[in-house]
């Protein structure tokens, strides 16, 4: 009997035999943790909104039939964001994008536009009034939160969810902290600002404006008062002075309360010519802020080179475009009536700034100082077992200070001060509280292995060059404070999402259950995240699925004696 060449396995004979008896390893589906979500200051599962967002998610839950028709993609990728920051829109301006510095698919192509499809869903949300799911049973505590920036108003929000009642005091005249006085509308629109607000306190949290705490302790139960908890969080609203040799007639002002007073108006008057002191994004911010009030010249004089400049490289950019000019290696040594008198100065070894004795004039009506900006820590001076260092109050891991029932967070304590922390820290400190008011022990989950880039095969993803940001174009930004980067449309949006390599987590592509030629790998669903299982008593470790699989969620292990 003639033979054929080649066989054809099917189903029925590659499973005729138990071959689970040869493996020496076995592979096993992971759940690893993806760089962005390891990076994010506010703790979100971006991942996981990213997977709502390109809607693939949705015919998958259809088809499952599991309870209720679903919301659309885009509203549970809004609600899973919703989930961790109640701030999706103003994130998507403000934040300094940490998630797209860790981003995988930096190295293939460029970063998965994650604040881009934030500041989407965000601007969706609003247009479109979607809302949250109520709050937990009330449970009758209530919590005082001071300070009503963007921690405050993090904790307040995920407290309210909880089944909390909250009451917010703050002693400015409009809420949103540093939000507000810090950052300039061509940055965040005041009205996406107050949209989001709005939304917090639509939920039921209790405002008190213009009410500043003079006696926390007064205010708590053990003291008289209605709360059982506190969280404390005022901003860096003080700016840093330094002593600077002055004319009598120089005028001198600090970053802060420029951008406040811009806020609050009326906005000062600066000059045609206006130095900035310092390398900070707040710099950044007021040369920008002084070229929109007027100003022929902004420049900014700061003690190093720009690689060592602390500001965030897209604010140097668009500063630099609007025509702001940079003087590195500069630091103001007097000050007079319409010139400043700049040493040059030269780095050491290690990098410090050394003066070398060679001056300079440079004309300037006007010099601002943004040489950083301290909490006012007043509100928990005299609190038993309160501590403090170098300006900051001292909490342990659950933000609580050293007197019970007493959370601080945002500029107050240890961190970086941006937006994105803040929010963060309103989130644990409201998970913190929750717990200490329940008498219980706040578990932090098992942290997963991390999703590397070692571990994707990209083979199997597509070049796909990340999509660019609208801008107002340079010549019409000093003019008005309209705000300078746009968003992108739902088609962008949709492109950007889908851009994700789902590092570290199946996504349901088929390829295990397709490349395995033992027909071991079975489908118990319809193909989406999870819908798959190994059968052990056919697979025989030979280790395709994993090689083939583009995320990096099948590791091999070694088989169990």
């Amino acid at each position: 009997m003639e033979k054929p060449f080649a066989i054809t396995l099917t189903p029925g004979s590659s499973r005729a035999n138990h071959t689970g008896a040869w493996r020496t390893e076995r592979p096993v589906y992971v759940h690893n943790l993806p760089p962005c979500n390891d990076a994010c200051p506010a703790g979100e599962n971006i991942q996981q909104w990213l997977y709502h967002a390109e809607e693939g998610d949705q015919d998958a839950l259809l088809a499952r039939g599991d309870g209720p028709p679903q919301p659309p993609a885009g509203e549970a990728a809004w609600r899973q964001i919703m989930a961790d920051n109640p701030f999706p829109a103003i994130m998507g301006r403000v934040c300094y994008r940490p998630c797209e510095t860790a981003c995988n698919r930096g190295q293939l192509d460029e970063a998965v536009g994650i604040n881009s499809v934030e500041r989407f869903l965000g601007d969706e949300a609003i247009n479109r009034g979607w809302k949250l799911p109520g709050a937990l049973a009330r449970t009758g505590k209530r919590v005082l939160v001071v300070g009503a920036g963007p921690s405050g108003l993090s904790a307040a929000y995920h407290l309210t969810r909880l089944g909390h009642s909250v009451t917010v005091k703050d002693a400015g005249a409009e809420p949103g902290g540093m939000m507000r006085y810090g950052i300039p509308k061509y940055r965040l629109p005041r009205d996406i600002l107050d949209a989001e607000i709005t939304r917090v306190l639509d939920m039921g949290v209790t405002l008190e404006l213009n009410a500043t705490v003079t006696d926390l302790l007064a205010e708590l139960t053990e003291g008289g008062g209605t709360f059982d908890a506190a969280f404390v969080a005022v901003g860096a609203h003080i700016g840093k002075r330094a002593y600077i040799p002055a004319g009598d007639s120089a005028r001198i002002m600090d970053a802060v309360s420029l951008l406040h007073r811009v806020e609050d108006g009326p906005a000062p008057m600066l000059g045609r010519r206006v130095a900035v002191y310092g390398g900070g994004n707040t710099a950044l911010d007021a040369a920008r802020t002084a070229r929109r009030l007027g100003a022929a010249e902004a420049v900014v004089v700061y003690r190093r080179t720009r690689d060592r400049m602390p500001a965030h490289d897209i604010e140097v950019e668009e500063a630099l475009e609007e025509g702001v000019t940079m003087r590195w290696l500069s630091t103001v040594a007097h000050a007079d009536d319409g010139k400043l008198v700049i040493e040059k100065m030269r780095l050491d070894e290690t990098g410090f700034p050394q003066p070398t004795g060679e001056f300079e004039e440079l004309t300037a009506d006007c010099l601002v100082l943004a040489l950083g900006q301290d909490a006012d820590l007043a509100v928990l001076d005299g609190v038993p077992g309160v501590t403090f260092s170098g300006g900051t109050v001292d909490v342990g891991a659950d933000l609580m200070t050293g007197h019970q029932g007493i959370f601080a967070g945002g500029d107050m304590v240890p961190a970086e001060r941006t937006v994105t922390v803040a929010i963060g820290h309103g989130k644990k400190a409201a998970r913190s509280i929750d717990a200490w008011l329940r008498g219980a022990s706040r578990e932090q989950a098992p942290r997963p292995g991390l999703a590397g880039y070692n571990g994707l095969n990209t083979w199997y993803y597509a070049d796909a060059p990340g999509t660019i940001r609208p801008k107002l174009a340079a010549a019409r930004r000093t003019g008005t404070f309209d705000e300078v980067t746009g968003g992108l449309d739902e088609s962008t949006a949709l492109f950007e999402a889908r851009r994700c390599m789902s590092c570290g987590n199946c996504f349901g592509c088929d390829n295990c259950y397709g490349a395995c030629p033992d027909n071991a790998v079975i489908k118990t669903g319809p193909g989406g995240p999870g819908d798959y299982e190994i059968d052990y008593d056919y697979c025989k470790g030979c280790g395709i699925c994993a090689a083939e699989c583009p995320c990096g969620a099948i590791a091999m292990v070694p088989e169990e004696p």
